[in-house]
């Protein structure tokens, strides 16, 4: 008897503690699964690439460390440096689609005959695969067929083989980029005018604002959160632009349209390379520009809620 009623009073205690703690504990279980996938496949290969950049290693036989050897010899790279300026002038690029999704996404927010059909012509290249948009602006560039070309011959320009050009072929792949990111900023932007608030609008309205000032004032400000998403989102496709250089010029020519992303492929695994040690050295890189600029987006956003408190 004397034990069953120790046995009772154990697991009282036990059900009133889960009790207690049951709204701080159930958050946690639920995210458990999610951060331990992130943890496994995420954090731990970013140290496991820091590691192996100190090594001399082809990703078959033993290792050699060598501590930063490759950092050094990816500083004196010419090509790391071509792949560099090409994520540069990617990155600058690319932020056009910010801008121009809210646009398209602002006009698509209007209730007008057949704006449907508009929003899944403007959705379309959202939902199409980065090879096919590749394929798509292969032909399009192509200078025997291609409609460009066509286009170039009506109005007098000549041939212009933009794929086959190193001063064209860099914007030619940045604008074939364009066309998807322009739609998925567009759908955040979408998602964020539902949620904008009418009666800040109508007092807007009855203030006496209309047109950019009431987008600028009254609208922009409560899409910061799809902002956030959009800039980071944008920053990270512009910084990992690997499918479209692979499918439309391979890096070429002659190396010009690499970029770190594609460059880090070639040397780690690649026919050609099998450098792991030296392809991440070149991830590493990559990863601390990726962090500097969706850090200080973060810190922006953090301080400009601080000072709205």
């Amino acid at each position: 008897m004397a034990t069953s009623a120790v046995l009772a009073d154990s697991s009282q205690v036990q059900k009133s503690w889960w009790k207690a703690n049951q709204r701080k504990l159930a958050p946690w279980l639920f995210l458990a699964p999610g951060v331990f996938m992130f943890l496994v496949y995420v954090i731990f290969p970013i140290f496991e690439s820091i590691w192996i950049s100190f090594y001399d290693w082809d990703g078959i036989g033993d290792s050699t460390w060598i501590g930063g050897e490759n950092y050094v010899e990816l500083f004196d790279d010419d090509a790391f440096y071509t792949s560099l300026t090409n994520n540069v002038i990617w990155l600058l690029l690319y932020m056009l689609a910010v801008p121009a999704g809210l646009m398209i996404a602002i006009f698509l927010n209007q209730n007008v005959t057949g704006i449907r059909i508009y929003k899944s012509l403007f959705f379309f290249p959202f939902v199409i695969s980065q090879v096919v948009v590749g394929l798509i602006f292969s032909w399009f560039y192509a200078p025997n067929f291609g409609l460009l070309t066509k286009l170039f011959a009506f109005i007098g320009l000549g041939d212009v083989a933009i794929l086959a050009d190193e001063r064209y072929v860099t914007y030619g792949i940045i604008a074939a980029g364009l066309w998807p990111q322009i739609a998925y900023c567009m759908i955040l932007y979408l998602t964020g005018l539902n949620n904008v608030s009418p009666d800040q609008i109508e007092a807007a309205r009855l203030d006496g604002a209309k047109g950019f000032r009431m987008l600028w004032h009254v609208i922009i400000p409560q899409l910061k959160p799809a902002t956030f998403i959009a800039v980071v989102v944008t920053i990270i496709g512009a910084l990992r632009s690997f499918d479209l250089v692979s499918i439309m010029t391979d890096g070429g020519p002659y190396g010009s349209s690499r970029v770190l992303s594609y460059y880090m492929y070639e040397q780690a695994l690649s026919e050609y390379g099998f450098r792991m040690g030296y392809g991440a050295a070149i991830a590493v890189i990559l990863f601390l520009i990726m962090m500097v600029f969706i850090s200080g987006f973060i810190w922006k956003m953090v301080s400009d809620e601080r000072e709205g408190r």
